[in-house]
């Protein structure tokens, strides 16, 4: 039966990070059924197949990064790739705190978890800030922003991190058999702040934009995390024991929630459009003259190049056919002046 602020029959479901480090033994909680591992050069490597969807996340999070930071002009688009950043950090740590990388045993563990788990807080505070971004309670973009971000985003991080340590080490006032203030940031506050965020998603999307398709986007988000958690919390154990311990509930749990950030992004991508008429390409642009000069216009001899010729930063001149065409350009003609010692030169032109 679960219990308000106890961990033992939520790790005796799934296999977490911290588990190993609660409860009143020395080897902390461990789960009635877990994914199998393999051995690579004499080293254990635990949830294998969890770790390739970590793999795939951290290429699917740097290819969401490239795009976000590509909308130049899109409101919020230098804090919503905060959330990416700490999304990816924590994929690494995940992906190292849960292979076996570094020992449960090793006296570093319980510091790389905290890290964590202060990510995880960190990124939910995060996610909720930007809800609050469509409000425009200051401009996005600006120092103000940005810093009220990281500031915050940084606080959260230190404190979750340090009821971590704390519970892992029973600081005074923390009991890692009873570890309610840990249960409770990551089990009250982390939903709450997701939910905050939808909340005000759907409150902007209502009250500013003129289609509702979006709020499909971020409704996906919602039921991929709960799909996820509620596999993780409640169903690990016998998915491991069905599938005969191939893969337990990490992995699906670690998939929702790669679909769910993915979605998140996607909601955000389809708010926010981005002005042309200030963005920035990074392509250049190649200019052709399609239509031909009058050979007796005045600028007649300078359309005299090759069609092959490419000018100044890839303007290309069309052959134009005429009596200069394909010969380079021919001085006009002018009353010819004594010359003294020296040869005019027909030069082409710029």
């Amino acid at each position: 039966m679960y219990r308000f602020g106890y961990y033992d029959e939520i790790c005796a479901t799934v296999q977490m990070a911290a588990c190993p480090l609660l409860g009143d033994s020395q080897v902390g909680y461990e789960p009635t059924c877990y994914a199998r591992n393999i051995e690579v050069r004499n080293a254990l490597i635990f949830q294998m197949a969890t770790l390739i969807i970590d793999i795939i996340a951290l290429f699917m999070t740097i290819i969401m990064i490239v795009h976000v930071r590509s909308k130049y002009t899109a409101v919020g688009r230098k804090e919503m790739v905060l959330v990416f950043y700490i999304y990816f950090l924590m994929i690494i740590l995940d992906f190292i705190t849960i292979s076996g990388i570094i020992p449960i045993s090793s006296v570093v563990y319980p510091y790389f978890v905290a890290g964590y788990l202060g990510l995880t807080t960190a990124m939910c505070w995060c996610l909720m800030l930007n809800g609050i971004v469509g409000f425009q309670w200051t401009e996005d973009g600006t120092a103000a922003s940005l810093w009220t971000f990281r500031l915050t985003s940084l606080l959260i991080f230190g404190l979750m991190y340090f009821i971590s340590i704390a519970t892992f080490k029973e600081v005074r006032g923390f009991d890692k058999a009873h570890p309610l203030g840990l249960f409770i940031m990551y089990f009250i506050f982390n939903p709450l702040f997701l939910l905050i965020y939808v909340v005000l998603q759907v409150i902007v999307v209502v009250n500013t934009l003129d289609e509702y398709w979006p709020l499909g986007n971020i409704s996906f988000a919602l039921v991929f995390f709960v799909i996820g958690q509620v596999i993780q919390i409640f169903l690990s154990d016998k998915i491991c024991e069905g599938i005969k311990h191939y893969v337990d509930g990490v992995f699906f749990g670690t998939i929702c929630t790669l679909l769910s950030v993915m979605m998140v992004y996607k909601y955000w991508d389809s708010i926010t459009k981005e002005d042309l008429e200030f963005s920035v390409d990074g392509k250049g642009n190649t200019w052709e003259v399609k239509e031909l000069l009058n050979e007796d216009d005045e600028f007649a001899p300078y359309a005299g190049q090759a069609a092959n010729t490419v000018g100044y930063q890839g303007v290309s001149f069309a052959n134009t056919g005429s009596q200069y065409g394909g010969q380079g350009f021919q001085q006009p003609h002018y009353q010819q002046q004594p010359q003294h010692g020296y040869q005019q030169q027909a030069y082409a032109p710029y």
